[in-house]
């Protein structure tokens, strides 16, 4: 008896099968907010592609306090259940390629993902980080090394493009904002920096 239960006790105890999480079709989407304030508001649209797979962990960048998250589901509109946990709980349930030192939104997703199926999300969430966005004299400088290759950084309100070191599509949003994208064409991180000044 005492066996069997050591077998069970031991078999609750080990990890599951490792996981491996795959994504297609990424795109985000920051809007700078007041600069005096060091935060930008990302939407982050991404497809969750592993087979089988009923949560997505989207890790929120070291050095950025996160804010006002929401999760959808693109398919129906809806809200989808979320946590925020530590990357060896993530690894815990499985994902080996968790960093331990990471914190995680872990989304529940809607249903698990069919064979040759999708999810697509989209996630909301607002950074602050001085690091990465902050006063320079009269200009405010977007500063990040930004991964996925679809990317759009838009203006606060009542700013102009100065500069932008990658090739970018410069366009006017219906509120008048200055919407700056661009195409990450590297095979690593692009060095993203965007200038901009209050308009006269």
């Amino acid at each position: 008896m005492a066996s069997s239960w050591l077998l069970w006790a031991a078999l609750a105890a080990a990890p599951g099968p490792a996981l491996v999480q795959t994504e297609a079709d990424e795109y985000t989407r920051y809007e700078l907010l007041a600069p005096e304030t060091s935060q930008f508001r990302i939407l982050y649209e991404v497809t969750a592609t592993a087979a089988g797979a009923t949560a997505f962990y989207n890790p929120i960048r070291k050095g950025s306090e996160a804010s006002n998250e929401a999760v959808y589901d693109r398919l129906t509109g809806e809200k989808l259940r979320f946590d925020v946990v530590g990357g060896a709980q993530a690894r815990a349930e499985g994902w080996a390629a968790a960093d331990a030192e990471t914190q995680y939104i872990k989304v529940q997703l809607a249903r698990p993902v069919a064979k040759d199926g999708e999810a697509r999300l989209l996630i909301d969430k607002t950074y602050k980080d001085p690091k990465s966005y902050s006063r320079d004299g009269n200009q405010i400088v977007f500063a990040r090394p930004l991964g996925i290759r679809r990317n759009a950084v838009v203006l606060p309100a009542g700013y102009e493009l100065v500069a932008c070191n990658v090739p970018a599509q410069v366009l006017s949003e219906s509120d008048g904002r200055i919407l700056v994208s661009f195409m990450n064409s590297l095979p690593t991180e692009a060095p993203l920096v965007v200038r901009a000044r209050r308009l006269p």
